[in-house]
Order: C-alpha cells, then sequence, then structure tokens
C-alpha cells in the first residue's frame, strides 16, 4: 500500500467517524421525543389494553409520551409492516404477536415483511388465554354440546379477530380434533367480532380473553372452555379445552415489543429495561392479570430466540393443517 492509497483510507476512515458521532450520540441521549407504539389490531382488544397499560408506564420511564398508534387489518400484517419499515432509531416500536412474527408468514400468500430479518427483539410483553365463547341466549351450554351442534351443522361459523390470529389457529386446532367442519370467519379485531357476538349474528367465537372478559363476567357471553393447559385464574370455573374432552389440546398465545431491523443497542436496552421494569410493577400486573393477560419481560436474545423457534413450529402446524390467507 503506498501512501497515497494509505492516506485515502485515513481520511474516509476519518469521515465515517464523524459522520456517525451525531448518530450515537443521539441514541445516548434517546429518547427526546414521543414514541409511536404501533398496535396492528383495531382498539378494544387485547393488544391495546395491554399496549396502553404498560405503554403510560414506560412513558414515565423514559420521560416521553408513549403513542399508541393502531393499524388493525391483514391479521395485524398492515401495522407491523408500518414498523418494519420505520426508521431504526427508536421512535417507532410495534406489538408483535405469536401470528405477525411467527404464523402469518406461513399462512398468507403475500407478505411484506420477514419477521425473521426486519425486526430488532426489545421484550417479551406476556402471554394470553384464549376463551371459546358463544352467546348467553345459545343453547349451547358447553364443548360437547358445541361439537354436537357443528357436526349436525356443517359448515357451521365461528369469528375470531382475524385470519392468521392465534384464535384463528385454535379454531383450526378444535375443527381437527373434533372432526367438524367450521368456517372461519375473520374480523378485523375482536370488537367487532365481540359486537357480532353481542348481536347473536354469530354462534360461536374463539377470543383472547381480556376482550371478552368483561363482556362474560357480565353474562352477555358464555365461555366454555379456555384453550391454555391450565385454567385462567380470571375464570377458575371455566375448564380447560382437555377438560372439556379435548386431550391434549394446549395453545397459549405470546406478545412481544418488536423495533425495525438495526436499532441501535443502546436504544434496545432502554426500551428493554422501560418494558422489563413496566411489566414488574404491581398494578401493571394486577390490572392485566385480572384482564386474563399474563404480564412477563424477557431479554432481547429470549424473545429473538422464541420468536425464531416458534416460526420453525407453527410453520408445520400451518402446513399439516393447509392454513391459507389472503
Amino acid at each position: 500500500m503506498n501512501k497515497t492509497t494509505a492516506f485515502v483510507i485515513t481520511r474516509r476512515a476519518a469521515a465515517v467517524a464523524l459522520l456517525a458521532v451525531p448518530f450515537f450520540a443521539q441514541a445516548a441521549d434517546y429518547p427526546t421525543k414521543p414514541i409511536r407504539f404501533v398496535v396492528p389490531y383495531t382498539p378494544g382488544g387485547t393488544t391495546d389494553l395491554v399496549a396502553r397499560t404498560v405503554g403510560q408506564k414506560v412513558s414515565e420511564k423514559l420521560g416521553q409520551p408513549v403513542l399508541i398508534d393502531n393499524r388493525g387489518g391483514a391479521g395485524g400484517n398492515i401495522g407491523m409492516d408500518a414498523v418494519a419499515k420505520a426508521a431504526p432509531d427508536g421512535y417507532t416500536i410495534g406489538f408483535g404477536a405469536i401470528s405477525t412474527n411467527a404464523l402469518n408468514p406461513h399462512i398468507y400468500k403475500s407478505m411484506a415483511f420477514d419477521p425473521r430479518k426486519d425486526f430488532t427483539a426489545i421484550s417479551l410483553l406476556g402471554t394470553s388465554t384464549i376463551v371459546l365463547e358463544v352467546p348467553a341466549a345459545s343453547p349451547v351450554k358447553s364443548v360437547a354440546d358445541l361439537i354436537a351442534a357443528a357436526k349436525k351443522n356443517p359448515g357451521m361459523p365461528y369469528a375470531t379477530a382475524g385470519a392468521g390470529t392465534s384464535m384463528n389457529l385454535a379454531g383450526v386446532m378444535f375443527a381437527q380434533m373434533t372432526g367438524t367442519d367450521l368456517v372461519h370467519v375473520a374480523y378485523k379485531g375482536s370488537g367487532p367480532a365481540i359486537t357480532d357476538m353481542l348481536g347473536n349474528n354469530i354462534g360461536a367465537m374463539f377470543d383472547n380473553l381480556p376482550a371478552s372478559l368483561p363482556h362474560i363476567q357480565a353474562g352477555k357471553l358464555r365461555a366454555l372452555a379456555v384453550a391454555g393447559p391450565t385454567r385462567s385464574p380470571s375464570l377458575p370455573d371455566v375448564p380447560t379445552m382437555a377438560e372439556a374432552g379435548l386431550k391434549g389440546y394446549a395453545l397459549e398465545p405470546w406478545f412481544g415489543v418488536y423495533g425495525p431491523a438495526k436499532l441501535p443497542a443502546p436504544i434496545v436496552k432502554a426500551l428493554n429495561e422501560a418494558f422489563v421494569e413496566a411489566l414488574a410493577m404491581p398494578d401493571v400486573k394486577a390490572k392485566l392479570a385480572q384482564a386474563g393477560f399474563s404480564p412477563r419481560g424477557s431479554t432481547a436474545q429470549e424473545l429473538t430466540t422464541l420468536t425464531d423457534t416458534e416460526y420453525k413450529r407453527l410453520g408445520e402446524v400451518a402446513k399439516k393443517a393447509g392454513m391459507s390467507a389472503d
């Protein structure tokens, strides 16, 4: 290498270093303005409740507003695509889920993002309970009654918060294990689906418990079973699917916070610490547990590992079930 070449390389390296200084200074000072927290579902559902409850505490910790941005549609893909395409500066983060970051890529014909490459994992948020429910006026009183009705009426519809959601997966598993022919009716979030349930416009629904729990407690919806491996503390008298006769049935949705790919480590650290601290607060834990959500933070690496593992596992499940969505 001659002196001229060495001089050029040195100047170039110095220029790159100078350009990087403001960026890293910005990361060190993070945050200096409001943070947009994209919830890829309509208001009124589990994700909305958790985002608003935890987001308020994160805002207090970081000293900047956390603005909830509901962007429903396409099983959560629309909202998470906005996160994937955002600048990796920490001012746009998203509420990812088992569906958006593990299941959807295997069932949607077209995906605008790759959950393994286009996001930076920040922290797990926790797990939820899926409940199988019917309108209070329904003659169906149990899981056995529903199975009998479905076998008597092939093509019986059931509602969920959207195609490709964990609730959709719960319905597919239910149909497979009971040998019934069910038709999935996908809504753009739990809210609209619950409205139709309350109006007796559809006869059964798989939903994340926090959205439906108030209506169950008010006697407007009847819970038949929960999909998790254990009973929900919020519905201690409601059996699990396994207890109701579907041995081996268990599904527990998980949720996490993600940023765009290449999010700087100092920003990931700041966000992770804020979310983990918020999720551990007694008042947050009590409020979310009462709603049927089990809050739990994690390291960024733990969420990355979970995402990768679930991506592979649910790919096999979706393929076996022949799941698909437009």
